[in-house]
């Protein structure tokens, strides 16, 4: 029972077995109805709504919503007829004996009632209004849902991490900047004018020191900042479950991580069969067109490339040639093929080139006319199409092309429905490469002291035990100790086997282009610490939003972070960023010039 000086029980707490007896509550005016001299008003808390009866118009007069009430009374059954099956405590009312208002609420800018909520997600405001208001929105039992759900999953983490014998160890936040890959946001240190202070992209250096230490099982739910430009699912800060082992390999790794998200899923009432499944990502490129595949549902990529390895036409002599099954797309517009066009070019491509199988058997579209008989008699066997279907096909590059091809798999199944948010699909993707080429392969014009290449994942990764002795020497092929883990679509995290060799370490920077002295400059730190007998170890992080937007269902992970940014890294609520005053200035030594101390 939750009972305070302000309440006995709280909403769904009020239940049958409690009818006869004085009950006292708390929360929110949810809504008022008045039927002829009987008031009935929806009072809301963060567990859900309780129906309270008033027979007395005075009292019941001045309730608006939002106001905060506290409603003494006795508990009822609701007359035959009056049950409400959609709410936990639908068999019950509470007549009002006494009402005491705790607080009032001005005229609200947009209406936060379930009743609204449960009708239309269309009648929200718009996001920067949601977000400049973000205390009513979060009274939505929605946004209520999504802040337990987030909480609850920290307890299972929590709970799984612990009976492994993991440690959660707090890292700082004020740490000096290493290369992790995009801008870091960085803060001026009063007491060093000149000097910075970085906020961490994420704690990897200073969890690979705690391996050294000899924490051997490590975890946190770090928070991390990363200064990059706006996109729909990132945010400037945001949160990682981080987790690190010594002593520890790939399997390990994907082992405990399984647990953890098993644990996490069952606390959200879902059940996940383990070991979960695995694919490359060679395989996930050449099947999905992407590195995070969607498998709640199937339609894989078709290599053609062979296939038209003759062709007349022009656009398909290419180096890759792929396609994607179009099921039933004999019947789509000619308009709606043309806005798939302008699709193609809003993702950087040229265009999407495209048949149809009409019901007559007969090959039409633009790209028909350009084949050759055979390949026009063939190709449907090829595509395993049937009369009434299309085609989607992209040429090029082999990357760009499946890169493409994958996105318009994801959004013919959008269309077509087959994106279930309560349905899961998870898989890891292994076997990735440890370095990708940072310059056009076919331009020989490379900036002399300047590496063609940069990590796939970071500089701190292990290579596979085939290619330690020779990764060096053929950087295009090396293959990684690395492993991620996808979830419908999205990656939910990351992690690798790192380096704990200062040899290997030194030949990996080698190969992207930095030198002793820059590496000693930016991470000589944990370079000096291998020296001191670092043990091997591996680690992965869970992006947290990330992960809490796919359980809850949300398009967005704003929806699961209790106070986002919104574009741009602003924020409505508070006006954050926002100018400093002189005073503030002078005392950050943002402006200061050593040559004036000379």
């Amino acid at each position: 029972m939750s009972q305070t000086a302000y309440r006995t029980h709280h909403a769904v707490e009020v239940t049958e077995e409690l009818v006869g007896q004085k009950v006292t509550i708390a929360g929110w005016v949810d809504r008022r109805r008045d039927h002829g001299g009987v008031a009935f008003v929806d009072v809301r808390d963060n567990t859900g709504l309780v129906q309270v009866v008033i027979y007395d118009e005075e009292t019941a007069r001045p309730l608006r919503s939002e106001f905060v009430v506290q409603v003494t009374g006795e508990v009822r059954l609701r007359p035959d007829g009056n049950e409400n099956d959609h709410l936990a405590t639908g068999k019950i009312e509470i007549v009002a004996q006494t009402v005491t208002i705790l607080a009032k609420s001005d005229a609200l800018p947009f209406q936060v009632s379930t009743a609204l909520e449960n009708e239309s997600e269309n009648k929200l405001p718009s996001e920067d209004v949601r977000l400049k208001y973000r205390y009513l929105d979060l009274r939505r039992p929605s946004m209520q849902r999504n802040l337990k759900l987030r909480s609850n999953m920290a307890k299972a983490a929590r709970h799984a991490l612990e009976d492994m014998d993991f440690t959660e160890v707090e890292t700082p936040t004020f740490i000096k900047s290493t290369p992790e890959g995009a801008r870091d946001f960085v803060v001026p240190a009063r007491l060093v004018p000149g000097s910075w202070y970085a906020l961490p992209q994420s704690p990897q250096l200073l969890k690979q020191l705690l391996m050294v230490s000899g924490v051997e099982r490590y975890y946190q739910l770090a928070r991390c900042y990363r200064d990059e430009d706006f996109r729909a699912d990132r945010q400037p800060e945001f949160t990682q479950l981080d987790m690190e082992m010594s002593f520890a390999s790939q399997e390990d790794v994907m082992a405990m991580a399984e647990r953890v998200i098993a644990a996490i899923w069952k606390e959200a009432g879902h059940e996940i069969t383990l070991p979960l499944p695995r694919i490359t990502w060679q395989e996930a490129m050449d099947k999905y067109g992407s590195d995070k595949p969607d498998l709640r549902f199937g339609n894989p990529l078709i290599e053609l490339t062979d296939f038209f390895k003759n062709t007349p036409f022009r656009v398909f002599q290419a180096s890759y040639v792929g396609a994607v099954l179009f099921k039933g797309g004999a019947e789509t517009p000619r308009r709606q093929f043309d806005a798939w066009q302008d699709w193609a070019k809003q993702r950087g491509a040229k265009g999407l080139a495209y048949v149809v199988f009409g019901e007559d058997g007969e090959l039409k579209g633009p790209v028909a006319k350009n084949l050759s008989e055979e390949e026009r008699a063939g190709l449907k066997e090829a595509v395993g199409a049937e009369d009434g279907d299309a085609v989607f096909f992209a040429a090029g590059s082999r990357e760009s092309s499946q890169l493409l091809l994958g996105a318009v798999r994801v959004e013919l199944a959008s269309r077509a429905g087959l994106l279930h948010p309560d349905e899961f699909a998870f898989t890891w993707v292994v076997d990735f490469p440890l370095f990708k080429r940072t310059d056009d392969p076919d331009d020989d014009d490379v900036a002399v002291g300047h590496s063609k290449w940069t990590s796939m994942h970071h500089p701190f990764t292990m290579p596979s035990a085939d290619w330690i002795d020779k990764f060096d020497k053929d950087p295009e092929h090396a293959m990684s100790d690395s492993y991620d883990i996808v979830c419908n679509g999205n990656e939910m995290g990351g992690g690798s086997v790192r380096i704990h060799r200062d040899d290997i370490q030194d030949r990996v920077l080698n190969v992207l282009g930095i030198d002793k002295a820059e590496a000693d400059e930016k991470f000589g730190f944990l370079l000096e610490a291998f020296k001191y007998g670092a043990p091997p170890h591996a680690g992965i992080a869970l992006g947290w939003d990330r992960t809490a937007a796919i359980l809850a269902g949300a398009s967005s992970i704003r929806d699961v972070i209790a106070f986002p940014k919104a574009g741009g890294g602003r924020d409505p609520l508070t006006g954050a960023p926002a100018p400093i005053s002189d005073e503030q200035r002078a005392e950050t030594g943002v402006d200061y010039d050593p040559e004036e101390d000379e």
